[in-house]
């Protein structure tokens, strides 16, 4: 099998060769080429036409941001991973990248000083990223082994019971979404409009930090208000929350009033926050009126909460694998069968929004007498 060629893109020389000792350490990889800064990493590109690249966030003459724009008018399915500290400004940085297009990123070491600490935990970030974006993770064999399948029993009552039901109103939105994931809330948020009937939570796999500068990036670009969950605030049509790094995001209904709960219970699917935490939740606050959202993402995370809206009679979107950068969150749920609608990208926000306003009059719309 021939290796993946990577291009390694810092204006480190110490980051460059500690990160091409990573990758030329697996036996499926190889680096073909280095560049110090963005402008010369297009051109390498262009030149090598590598399988993946590894991109620094801040460099001189281009920085990573704009270099990821400019590989992306070149290639839209090209892996780019992002190599970023966890400063504010680093972050925010990263951030933008991820909005334009790149498709994930790896925390760069703290403490160079420590070399062989610093390595093992590039190496544990970067190389199953890599490969997974690369096409080397193969979730349909994943998909059929062990307990990641829906039972039978499960399976056909949810078809038994979806054969017979009326399509319920939506009071939520859930949306769960891991690599991908900045790029694809940076299409879908902004469609939304502001007289957007019910509420969006959201689950995006990332840490402290990432996630309240995405929640403030989406809010500055989108009609409905977007922010960082906060523990104990209620719900309210129009407005969207995104889970606090490290922290799970849940439902819970306290007298008449839906709240935010945040818990540091254990990780689910090796995540915190998780997923599956948030679409259980809403099931039990909800019932059958969930509209659960899968989206791009690595790995299983989502597919047992939407058992649960599945089995109660909620609905469930995922995002086809054309448009997804990993397709295994919404892949696991599609071939399980528990999926409503498999749609690209461009056609999810349009989607929600009709499903939404199912049984309810638009603010403005006319009712008239007949006569």
């Amino acid at each position: 099998m021939a290796k993946i060629r990577v291009l390694v893109v810092d204006d480190s020389v110490v980051m460059r060769r500690m990160v091409s000792d990573v990758i030329n350490s697996d036996p499926a990889l190889e680096v073909v080429g280095i560049a110090p800064n963005g402008r010369l990493a297009v051109d390498r590109v262009k030149q090598l036409n590598p399988d993946a690249v590894t991109m620094d966030v801040e460099m001189p003459e281009m920085d990573g941001v704009q270099a990821v724009k400019e590989l992306r008018k070149l290639n839209r399915r090209l892996p780019i991973v992002m190599f970023s500290s966890l400063t504010e400004r680093s972050a925010a940085t990263t951030i933008d990248a991820l909005a334009a297009g790149a498709s994930d990123y790896v925390a760069k070491p703290a403490n160079l000083g420590s070399a062989t600490a610093s390595i093992a935990r590039v190496r544990e970030e970067l190389i199953p990223k890599i490969k997974t974006l690369c096409g080397l993770v193969n979730f349909n064999s994943e998909l059929r082994s062990g307990n990641s399948e829906p039972s039978q029993n499960l399976t056909a009552k949810v078809r038994s019971l979806r054969a017979r039901m009326v399509c319920q109103p939506i009071s939520i939105v859930t949306i769960g979404v891991s690599i991908g994931g900045p790029y694809a809330l940076a299409e879908l948020i902004p469609a939304i409009s502001a007289d957007f009937p019910v509420p969006i939570v959201i689950v995006q796999h990332m840490p402290p930090v990432f996630t309240r500068l995405l929640a403030d990036r989406l809010n500055a670009n989108s009609a409905i208000a977007v922010r960082e969950a906060v523990a104990g605030e209620e719900l309210r049509p129009g407005a969207g929350w995104i889970a606090q790094g490290d922290y799970h995001l849940v439902l819970e209904k306290i007298g008449t009033k839906t709240r935010l709960k945040l818990t540091r219970d254990p990780p689910e699917n090796s995540c915190r926050p998780a997923v599956d935490p948030l679409f259980r939740s809403a099931v039990q606050v909800y019932g059958r009126s969930v509209l659960a959202v899968v989206l791009t993402g690595m790995g299983q995370d989502g597919l047992k909460g939407c058992e649960h809206v599945a089995a109660a009679g909620g609905q469930i979107l995922v995002q086809d694998e054309a448009s997804s950068v990993v397709w295994g969150m919404p892949g696991f749920v599609a071939r399980a069968g528990l999926a409503d609608r498999v749609l690209p990208l461009s056609q999810i926000a349009g989607e929600i929004m009709r499903l939404s306003w199912l049984g309810r009059a638009k603010p403005g719309a006319f009712v008239g007498n007949a006569g």
